[in-house]
Parts: C-alpha cells; structure tokens; sequence
C-alpha cells in the first residue's frame, strides 16, 4: 500500500525453508503449549510470531531476504536524485549517497522495531518525497548549470562544483527536517487517527499512482541512452518475476533429520531485480572489453559502457561512516518545505495501512492506538534523521517486506532487526555503494520502466476498498488524476506565470502545483470529503472491519506492542501516562476487555453477537 513499495513477484514463496520452518516448529509446539504459532487448523497462521525468535541460521537467511527485497527501491532513490543534484558525472559521490541511505534505513529499521510501532516491519527510501524533491530541483533557481551537464568540463574535487551539488542538498535537508517536525507532532500527539478519518482510498490511489506516474521522464531519459539494452534489461526482470518465478533451483543443504540432501532455492522470485541488473550489466561489459559499443561520449550508446564512470571503485573507501551534517550546515526553504510536507503526509497516510497489514500477517492483534501514534512519530524521527544525514530523502514503511512475511510465515521481529543490522553494515562499507553506483545508465532505465509502472498500479489497487460501479467514485478518481498532470505540466511550461510581487510566495505556488501528487492528492481529498457518499461506497469501512475480523484471531496479545527493557512496567504505575497518547497504561487492556464484552451479547447456546465496531 506504500508508494513504490509493491515490487515484483512476491504472491508466491520466495524460497523454500518449509524443511526448515516444519522442523522448528515441531519442536517448538512440543515445547509451548498455548502460544505456538502452529495449527492444524489454520496454516496460514505464522510459524513463529513477533515476539519468537527462529534458529540463527533461518534468522539470517530471512534477514537478507528482506534487506534483497528492499534493495531495488532504496538503491534507485539516490541515482535518480543525484540529476537534481548535479552529479550526474560524480560517481564517488553518488557512490556515498548509496552508503549513507542504506546506513539511515537500517538505523530508521532499528528504531522503529526497538521502539516505534514494535512490528517486524522494515524502513527505507520513500518515493513519496523524492517526487516534491525532483520537482524543487528543477525550479528555474535550483536549475544544474549547462557546464555540470557535460562530462569534460565537470572536475568534480573544485570548489565551483562542490558549492553547486552540496547547496542544493543543503537546502534539500533542511527542507526534509523541518517537514518531518509535522510527522513527528501528528505522531506523538495521536492526531494522525484524526486525519485518518478523513484520507480514505480515493485520496491514496491518486497520490501514489502519480509518484510513479511523473517520473516518467527520469525513466525515458535513461532509457533513451541504449533502447537495446534497456529492453534487455527489462525482459530479464520481467522473464526472473513473473515466468521463471516458481522454478526452483537445486541447492545443497544439510539438517539433523535428513542429513546432506538438496533443497530448493527459488532465486528468481528471491531477488528478480538484482539478477537482473547483474546479467545485463555483464552483457555490458563484455560489449565493453570488445569494443562492441563507442568509446566516444558524443555518439549513441556510449553510457552503456561500463569504463564510463571512471575509476569510482578504486577511489572509494572501504570503510565510511556516514554522520549528520557531512555536506554541510542545512539551509531551509519554504517552497521546499511545503512540497515535503505534501509526501509527508501522503506517507503517514500509507504507513497505517501497513502497520494493520503487519500485525494481520506475524499473528499479532491489530495495533492499538498508541503504537500507531509511536510508530508515525517514530518514522518522523526518522525522516529526521535522513535529514541530518543528507540521504536527500526520508523514511517510510517497506510494503514488499511486509508482503514477504505472507511468504515466509515468519513474522519474527528478531528477523528485521538482523536485516537493519544488516542494512547498517552495508552503509559502511564504501566499495559497495561504488560499485553499485557504476551500473550502466541503460540498465537503469530498464529497472525504473519496471519499478514505476509497479508503483503506478500500486496506487490503482488501493481502489479495490471502494465500490468502483459508483459514479461518484469513477469521477472523484479520474478528474483528480487527469488533473494533476495536466495542471503541473502547464506550470513546467510556464514557470514565470505566477508573479505575486512576493518570490516565497511564487516558489511556495509554483512547488505545489507542479507536483502531480499534491494536485491529484488535493483534489482527491476535497471531493472525496465533499461529495455525498456513504463509508462503504468510499472505502472507509474495510480497514475497520479488518480490525474486527482479525481481533479474535491472533496469536499474540498486545503486549507486544508494549515499550521494551521493562519502561512500560516502570510507567505503569504512573496515572499520569494514560493522557501521553505514545504510551502503553495499565488500564487500557482492561479497558479494551471490557469494549469487547459490552459489544458482544451472549445468545442462549452460549454464542456472542457483535452488535457494533468503533475505530
């Protein structure tokens, strides 16, 4: 449900730990009596719950599952940032982007598990801001100069072109630092169960199909730079996710029961993306060596050689540690401010919606208000702290890695955890994100038609709550997306059109109108909340009813949800933190236990009957 988050191939199982997963949790059920995850009746309860820790084996294995799953959309946020940035021809920079949003995803991942929302959920890049980002950069004032366009006149180590690249981030961060200070407010106040009230799926689904939507000149250009391998690399992902997905490959594997034995591996639905970057990119430097494709940057083709980027990967570090403030002092602006903040809220919007979606799939009881509100607040801290960085991006809830706890039946925290760490050690490692930042123009371009086109339908599917035979419906969600690209299309064209006498106040106007999902978001929102419909016909009821279905069929109590190393048994006896809407009480469950008994009246044969659900 998260924008650009729906990526590729993860309705079927990924790999096959049934081996391992049955044998574990055999021994576990003969272990635990009333808490095992196991069910003769129900397999599609999970094997092992949030608060369940599996063997250190399947724990690292599902760990760099999710950090593979994550993988492709994090990694395109930094190479499609830095054209706004003008670095284009600055791959050891670029390279150090890659490092540094890895490293603030698996810190955001860390905190969010340790402290946040407490589900086994992952944090990363959103697209939800790099969309208000791009449209900033491309303001007439934050325009590349024509010289950083060109590869011979750029010396990246000058001072004329580090001023141009870190102003603009600098200006990109403060912008991200001060709008994630709403997050944060929304989060630790609880206002964001207000607002929910009133963002339902026909503001959604606009707003995130155009993320993807807009981007599509980024995609095209790159695309344009060799069609033939762009269509190569784009039939390769499309071949690994979707036709090779079920086919397994046999691996060698060894357990106590069945000693050395074959198992097998379904490595195409496991990392579809990264095959495919990695067979097109060797397909380009085998054309590379021959001398297949021009070595003159003037001719058509040349970026898909792979010497292109020079000599990045000898001049990185192998080890780097990102820290705030290492492109310099943030500066704040106010048109960029007010672009941020319309992702921002687009991404709390999105972020709720998965956190009911993670409790249903690891066994755990819906989320109570309080972790809502830590875990809003939490990933608003992070988009803080991706500020701080200078990752030129923030932070939201991973959709995919949510999708894959469906798969693998473990909805252990424990294993997100192992996978931030892993996120964390990756960001250190300066060759990785060199060699990551040397893939072939092309072979990006091939990446992005995917990705965008997925993130474009990911939007549409969040339409599938509402009822799409109403007229109502069919209006609010097509004026609201016509709209927005033919409102922000206009204004690139026209960008001198506004002229209040005041520049804030034109840059502010300018920003807003034209980022297609503050448009088509904008509209959504008003005539969604305009127009007579009832809850159903708009979707408002599906997530409420979720909540009921799934309340009385979890594995976990909320507990889980309970502030870790004993603070919620240190606060409990304090009256004081029933009015902190972030923290777990003492009477709340008794409060629930009671809600539940008083919406529910015992029929003769012994039976209770619902007679009503308040969200």
């Amino acid at each position: 449900m998260a924008s650009g988050k729906e990526i590729l191939g993860l309705d079927n199982l990924a790999f096959d730990i049934g081996d391992q997963v049955n044998d574990q949790a055999r021994q576990k059920e003969g272990k635990t009596s009333g808490r095992s995850c196991v069910a003769e009746e129900n397999r599609n309860k999970p094997t092992y719950c949030v608060t369940d820790v599996p063997s250190w084996h399947l724990c690292g294995f599902l760990a760099i599952q999710h950090y593979l799953t994550a993988f492709g959309g994090i990694l395109s946020i930094p190479l499609i940032l830095s054209e706004g940035l003008c670095l284009q021809h600055d791959s050891l920079t670029q390279s150090r982007l890659i490092n540094t949003i890895f490293f603030v995803s698996g810190l955001c991942t860390l905190l969010q598990v340790t402290f946040g929302v407490r589900l086994p959920i992952l944090q990363g890049g959103t697209f939800a801001l790099l969309t208000p980002a791009m449209v900033m950069l491309s303001m007439p004032e934050w325009e590349c100069p024509a010289w950083t366009q060109n590869a011979s006149l750029v010396n990246t180590s000058s001072p004329a072109f580090i001023e141009v690249w870190q102003s603009r981030m600098q200006t990109l961060q403060g912008s991200i630092m001060v709008a994630s200070l709403l997050q944060i407010l929304v989060g630790f106040s609880g206002l964001i169960g207000f607002l929910m009230r009133f963002i339902g799926p026909l503001t959604i689904a606009p707003t995130v199909s155009l993320i993807g939507l807009s981007l599509y000149d980024s995609a095209g250009a790159k695309l344009g730079s060799h069609w033939g391998i762009s269509a190569m690399s784009t039939a390769l992902i499309i071949l690994f996710s979707q036709y090779l997905r079920d086919v397994p490959i046999p691996v060698p594997a060894y357990n106590k029961d069945r000693k050395l034995h074959t198992s097998k591996f379904f490595i195409f639905q496991s990392m579809p993306i990264l095959l495919g970057i990695l067979v097109s990119w060797l397909v380009c430097y085998l054309l590379t060596i021959y001398d297949v494709l021009p070595s003159d940057p003037a001719q058509y083709g040349h970026l898909a050689r792979t010497d292109v980027k020079g000599n990045v990967v000898n001049e990185a570090y192998w080890f780097t540690i990102p820290y705030p403030g290492q492109w310099g002092v943030p500066t704040v602006s106010l048109a960029g401010v007010m672009g941020i903040t319309a992702g921002i809220i687009c991404s709390m919007a999105e972020s709720v919606g998965d956190y009911h979606a993670c409790a249903k799939l690891s066994g755990a009881p819906p989320p109570p208000k309080h972790a809502i509100n830590r875990g809003i607040g939490v990933e608003g801290l992070g988009c803080l702290l991706a500020g701080a960085f200078g990752t030129g991006n923030g932070t939201t809830s991973f959709s995919e890695n949510v999708a894959a706890l469906g798969i693998t039946k473990v909805g252990s925290r424990t294993v997100i955890l192992l996978s931030g760490f892993f996120m964390v050690l990756m960001g250190m490692l300066g060759k990785i994100g060199a060699i990551f930042s040397t893939i072939p123009t092309p072979v990006l371009g091939g990446m992005f038609l995917i990705m965008f086109g997925v993130i474009s339908a990911a939007g549409i599917s969040n339409l599938q709550s509402t009822d799409m035979s109403s007229s109502r419906n069919i209006f609010v969600f097509g004026f609201s997306i016509f709209t927005a690209l033919v409102v922000p299309n206009w204004i690139m064209k026209n960008p001198d059109f506004f002229n209040t006498g005041v520049k804030e106040l034109d840059q502010v106007i300018n920003i807003l109108l034209s980022t297609h999902m503050f448009v088509g978001g904008f509209l959504g929102f008003f005539l969604d909340n305009t127009i007579p419909g009832t809850k159903r016909e708009r979707g408002l009821l599906t997530l409420e009813e979720l909540h009921l279905e799934d309340s009385g069929n979890t594995m976990e109590t909320e507990e889980v949800y309970n502030l870790p190393f004993g603070i919620t048994s240190c606060l409990s006896s304090q009256s004081w933190v029933r009015y902190v809407p972030f923290c777990p009480w003492k009477g709340q469950r008794t409060l629930s236990e009671d809600n539940q008994t008083s919406q529910s009246e015992p029929l003769p044969n012994g039976t209770g009957v619902t007679e009503e659900f308040a969200f």
